[in-house]
């Protein structure tokens, strides 16, 4: 009896181990699901912001010139997300194989590769896998501390920002312009793999004891599951063989490259959360240059504010000024109103003429004692000119032309202040 239900219990439902691992799957598939949801969400959030910027009607076509690369740049970024594409940069120092790296994980020859120094001298790029509707695209770039390839360190650090991911790559102890130019990809939003390259020329120990030190020494920058080691072009050796008539021969041999551990970490990394950090890196661009944008639509606006408000300053300054009928005085405090409301469409906020002069009002009421004078010789001015018919135009013209520009100018700077602040 023993036996059957021993027969039983193994021919019956999945075992207690098969269940756990089925759920245990069943959960990894949950989890990536979350993620790609979430990456799209990410994606679609950052294809928006940049859509809604470079399609901006606000900014003046002089600013866009001015900002004609950034705006590029910003086109790049949108395709890069509609086509689903992650960028990896590789980033060194020059001849710590950056090149050798990218073509060893590529699986081929792609990158140029040299022992002379600065042999990559613009960035390179090249499909390395596919990622589900995309791609993830390698790049290379030229050293950092080319001499006299300052141009070429600067490319290499605009490439690394632009890079949703960056391999920053070093063939010992890191230098102190290495360091501070990790501390300075440390500050951008990109994660960093470092890689201790050419690792084949080392001992396991001195190996191991060099990885100890880098981990120490990035700890809070870089954490330690993506710090590897790899051997994307050993060094070649001589192998002498003997044939079977007993003559020897040598033979130049190339070891394979290595760098399985590099390709399990970045890979792991950006099948979880490539997307996301695309859409990261597009997102944070675009902040920045929606804040020069920004400050581009704010000064000129400023500047064609200030056109209209000295437009309108002279026009009501000459009137008052000429003007031999007393009433007609009274009657140019209505281009202050129409001022505002020409002012209110330059911030895209549209105001009524009446709540132009409420607010002609309230600004009057807030300058106070200013204000008060600016009224009160225009009234002293039309009344001299009502006691002698219009003859003392000639003698408060000036005087009263001048007060009338700069009455306007104050309500138009205040009205522009008001504006301004939505």
């Amino acid at each position: 009896m023993t036996s059957k239900r021993g027969r039983k219990a193994s021919s019956g439902s999945p075992s207690a181990a098969a269940k756990k691992t089925a759920k245990a799957e069943a959960h990894q598939k949950a989890a990536a699901a979350r993620r790609a949801g979430k990456a799209e969400a990410h994606l679609k959030k950052a294809r928006d912001s940049v859509a809604a910027l470079l399609d901006d009607k606000r900014l003046p076509d002089d600013a866009k010139a001015r900002l004609g690369e950034d705006y590029r740049q910003l086109q790049r970024l949108l395709d890069k997300l509609e086509q689903g594409h992650v960028h990896v940069a590789a980033y060194g120092r020059v001849s710590v194989g950056k090149s050798a790296l990218l073509n060893a994980l590529a699986g081929k020859e792609i990158f140029a590769t040299s022992v002379l120094h600065g042999k990559t001298r613009h960035s390179e790029h090249t499909l390395w896998q596919t990622l589900d509707s995309g791609g993830i695209y390698l790049i290379d770039t030229p050293g950092i501390d080319e001499i006299g390839g300052k141009s070429r360190a600067e490319l290499a650090a605009h490439v690394a920002r632009q890079a949703d991911a960056v391999l920053f790559v070093v063939d010992s102890d890191m230098t102190r312009d290495e360091y501070q130019a990790l501390l300075q990809l440390h500050e951008k939003t990109q994660p960093l793999i470092l890689v201790l390259n050419k690792a084949d020329r080392l001992n396991e120990a001195d190996r191991d004891t060099l990885l100890a030190h880098l981990t120490r020494r990035v700890a809070g920058i870089i954490p330690a599951q993506r710090i590897v080691a790899a051997s994307a072009r050993p060094d070649t050796y001589i192998q002498i063989t003997t044939d079977a008539e007993g003559r020897e021969h040598e033979e130049t041999i190339q070891p394979a490259a290595d760098v399985d551990a590099l390709k399990t970490v970045l890979w792991k990394l950006l099948e979880a959360d490539g997307k996301s950090y695309a859409a990261l890196n597009a997102s944070v661009f675009a902040g920045k240059l929606s804040e020069r944008v920004g400050q581009e639509i704010v000064a000129a606006r400023q500047h064609l504010a200030e056109n209209i408000i000295r437009h309108y300053a002279l026009i009501k300054a000459v009137g008052v000024a000429i003007n031999p009928i007393p009433a007609v005085d009274l009657l140019a405090l209505a281009a202050d109103a129409t001022m505002i409301v020409h002012l209110s469409r330059t911030y895209g906020i549209d105001i009524t003429r009446h709540q132009a002069g409420e607010l002609v009002r309230t600004i009057a009421l807030q300058t106070g004692y200013l204000m008060g004078t600016v009224y009160g010789i225009q009234a002293l001015s039309s009344l001299l000119k009502g006691l002698t018919a219009g003859l003392s135009t000639v003698l408060t013209a000036g005087a009263q032309g001048g007060v009338a520009y700069y009455g306007s100018y104050v309500i138009g700077k205040a009205a522009e202040r008001y504006f301004a602040q939505g």
